[in-house]
């Protein structure tokens, strides 16, 4: 379920950067979008953010989630559709790499220390991922239609560099919560906050 959020004031700002944007009206540079997420009044860690920019032009990365110490590293992760990600097994066992829910399914089979293995996400949506060796391991990667996206860090602060500035609707994601969108003004120095009960 979808709710929409107003934007509301915060300690996070909306900083200009030098550099243009082609189709920005001249005087205008993109802008750093930072902000900041709470849930149940405290900083929230692990959510995805992410702006609407439809037109936007895709650019499409290779990005890294480690296995390591029986666990997944990044626990979140947000990637641009197209992204390629590599799961590399780097425990002194075997892991076997699976998603089967909304996102991508696949199921990479067993293998050994040192090898990687790779998915390429071609639609936006959430990936659970799971070990089918070790029921404790989880991760989740966000695929999202847009280059402007971040993932929140320990005390809730995200950044979205090189942003046009101009009115968005964002969205934001968290494991066990429901997305959450409202809208922002980047380049406006407004300050804002989003949160769940």
């Amino acid at each position: 379920m979808r709710q929409m959020v107003l934007v509301t004031t915060c300690v996070a700002s909306l900083v200009g950067l030098a550099g243009g944007n082609a189709g920005v009206a001249a005087g205008q540079r993109d802008a750093v979008l930072v902000g900041r997420v709470a849930a149940g009044g405290r900083p929230a860690p692990d959510v995805v953010v992410w702006l609407d920019a439809p037109g936007a032009p895709r650019e499409p990365r290779t990005r890294v989630l480690e296995q390591r110490n029986m666990q997944f590293t990044p626990r979140v992760m947000a990637v641009q559709v197209g992204s390629t990600v590599e799961l590399p097994n780097n425990d002194r066992v075997f892991h076997n790499v699976f998603s089967f829910n909304h996102g991508k399914r696949f199921d990479l089979g067993l293998y050994p220390t040192g090898a990687t293995k790779r998915i390429t996400l071609d639609r936006p949506a959430v990936n659970r991922l799971y070990c089918n060796i070790h029921p404790h391991m989880a991760a989740y990667i966000v695929a999202v239609d847009s280059p402007y996206f971040a993932t929140s860090g320990e005390g809730g602060v995200f950044t979205i560099a090189s942003v046009p500035p101009g009115d968005y609707t964002y969205h934001a994601w968290r494991s066990g919560g429901h997305e959450l969108q409202g809208t922002v003004t980047v380049g406006s120095n407004t300050a804002f906050e989003i949160r769940w009960p």
